[in-house]
């Protein structure tokens, strides 16, 4: 998977501008601020048409400009396309196009260019609460698995109704729902499950790739597995029903789940280093690659945003080991200097400065 051409107008701070990038990627290197990260978030942007900094829209908008566009030119599975997405903050309307034809439905779209894209906010992957790690489990399954997708939408849209009748004091009209809730639900859990099941060795084998003893790495997931199976839903529902009533939200379902990293028998949240919570982190976005590279045949576009920070030394040179081994990838990497990347990184180099992007020869 390539981007070959990508269109950039009002967006961020960034200045309008065409880039085209080889089928290696390219190493981005300025200053703080100078739009390195913007750069990175423009690339990305047509995974699912939204920011992956969880930006809204007219946030994006440069400042006194009335709405941004993107355009992305790639290549996917041999065949080349095009996704185009423009909003107007006027109205707030937003309109996608992928070739040239209006998607009724960002489903529809979704995922036919894929990347995976490290912050350095994502270390909060091993160090934060669940809900980073629950986004992260149903993006990467979403866009693997169109059935996962459908099924997290109908759980999302069962589940807030459901919660607005608690509110509401209607417990009547809120079992109403439970039947959507538990087809989907149990799709959800049985999806999640299934992943942790196949990823566990592969969390071990990143983690020792990246300095971490691979016999004390462990990946889980922390929640009533039994829920996989619609059939255990109708009590579950039932035992909380008093709770869900009381609290006016649903306390039963996947959006209360957890994935549980541990190391030398300790979750990483709570006792791990600070190098370790990080190396925790970069190993779960080197599966959510390997888990879309399987589901589409083709390595993602992968976007590092300062990877290499607050790492040691080793880790540094263990990491930029491993990426060198990411396959057919993509990669675009971003630095404040060429001598804080890891050895090894030689890519076409990009200079930003002032939200201005040359290509050096």
């Amino acid at each position: 998977m390539r981007f070959q051409q990508l269109s950039i107008r009002s967006f961020r701070n960034l200045k309008d501008t065409t880039l085209e990038a080889g089928p290696e990627g390219a190493v981005l290197l300025g200053a703080n601020g100078e739009g390195k990260t913007s750069l990175l978030e423009a690339i990305y942007f047509p995974v699912l048409f939204r920011s992956l900094r969880g930006a809204s829209d007219q946030e994006i908008v440069r400042f006194g400009e009335p709405g941004f566009h993107l355009g992305l030119r790639f290549e996917a599975r041999d065949q080349s396309h095009h996704a185009a997405v423009t909003y107007r903050a006027a109205g707030r309307k937003k309109e996608h196009v992928l070739d040239g034809e209006p998607l009724r439905r960002l489903a529809d779209g979704a995922g036919i260019w894929v990347a995976v894209a490290f912050l350095p906010e994502d270390v909060r992957l091993a160090s934060g609460p669940a809900a980073g790690r629950r986004l992260f489990l149903d993006r990467t399954l979403a866009l693997a698995d169109r059935q996962y997708f459908t099924a997290l939408a109908t759980y999302r849209h069962a589940l807030g109704q459901r919660n607005a009748a608690l509110r509401a004091g209607r417990l009547d009209l809120a079992r109403a729902f439970d039947a959507p809730l538990t087809r989907a639900g149990a799709r959800v859990v049985a999806g999640r499950l299934a992943w942790v099941e196949q990823a566990q060795a592969g969390f071990r084998d990143e983690l020792l790739a990246l300095g971490e003893p691979r016999a004390t790495a462990d990946l889980g997931y922390a929640g009533p597995v039994e829920l996989a199976d619609p059939e255990a839903w109708p009590a579950a529902l039932d035992a909380a029903a008093a709770r869900d009533q009381a609290r006016g939200a649903t306390t039963v379902g996947p959006h209360r789940d957890d994935l549980r990293l541990c190391l030398e028998g300790h979750g990483v949240r709570e006792f791990g280093s600070t190098g370790q919570q990080r190396s925790a982190a970069i190993a779960l976005k080197l599966l959510e690659l390997e888990t879309l590279r399987q589901a589409a045949g083709e390595a993602p576009a992968l976007l590092l945003d300062d990877v290499f920070a607050e790492l040691d030394q080793e880790r540094q040179e263990r990491l930029a080991t491993r990426l060198r081994r990411v396959g057919q990838a993509q990669v675009f990497i971003t630095s404040p200097r060429a001598d804080e990347l890891g050895p090894g990184m030689e890519l076409p180099v990009w200079r930003v400065r002032g939200g201005g992007v040359s290509v050096e020869d």
